[in-house]
């Protein structure tokens, strides 16, 4: 009864294709409550990290690119995506303090084996990354987003999806905005759960 408590707080979905992990379940479903207050330093809020989480299970994505790491929230979600598809996720992060305290928030949540945790500029790192992918996650500096997206497009598959962080809150130049509601390859929706936003494109 507690183990059900615990994913209807969450509100997570479990599809039947899912992969099925109790034990990592819990282990990371524990690990988000005890540290839920602690995300600061460049983090996404929980509601953003479930959203996360939800598009990649709901349409069993299996490769994703992570773009700004930080300590790790957003990718413990999106790892936690990852060991319910079968999948994996490659993220980037420029400081090495965020990348370290990054990998040891996840071995803690024991999601480390669904991650590959890379320290460097991802100006660069985005345009060589091999890709194909079929979800990003892009919460680096938001001068950069276009750029981002002109370089990492390509390797996205067709139904794959790309998210940009921070869309409602100020934070993100409207000529991106303009840019991503505008392309015909794309649709395009806002997500507005949290004050931040997230931007969800699915390639056509």
């Amino acid at each position: 009864m507690k183990k059900l408590t615990i994913i209807i707080l969450l509100g997570l979905s479990q599809p039947s294709m899912a992969q099925s992990n109790p034990a990592l379940d819990e282990k990371v479903e524990k690990f988000l409550r005890d540290h839920r207050d602690e995300w600061h330093d460049l983090n996404v809020p929980f509601v953003d990290g479930q959203t996360l989480h939800d598009l990649i299970v709901k349409n069993m994505y299996t490769a994703a690119l992570e773009i700004g790491t930080s300590t790790g929230h957003s990718t413990i979600w999106l790892a936690w995506a990852m060991s319910k598809t079968g999948g994996k996720v490659t993220t980037i992060e420029l400081d090495e303090k965020r990348h370290n305290q990054a990998i040891k928030n996840l071995t803690e949540a024991g999601l480390i084996s669904y991650v590959d945790a890379r320290l460097g500029n991802a100006h660069e790192i985005a345009k060589e990354v091999a890709g194909p992918f079929d979800f990003v996650f892009s919460d680096a500096d938001k001068n950069w987003y276009k750029q981002y997206f002109l370089d990492v497009t390509p390797k996205l598959k067709t139904g794959g999806c790309y998210t940009a962080h921070n869309v409602i809150d100020g934070n993100t130049p409207k000529d991106y905005l303009d840019f991503v509601q505008s392309n015909p390859g794309f649709q395009t929706t806002i997500d507005k759960k949290s004050r931040a936003g997230i931007m969800i494109s699915y390639k056509k």
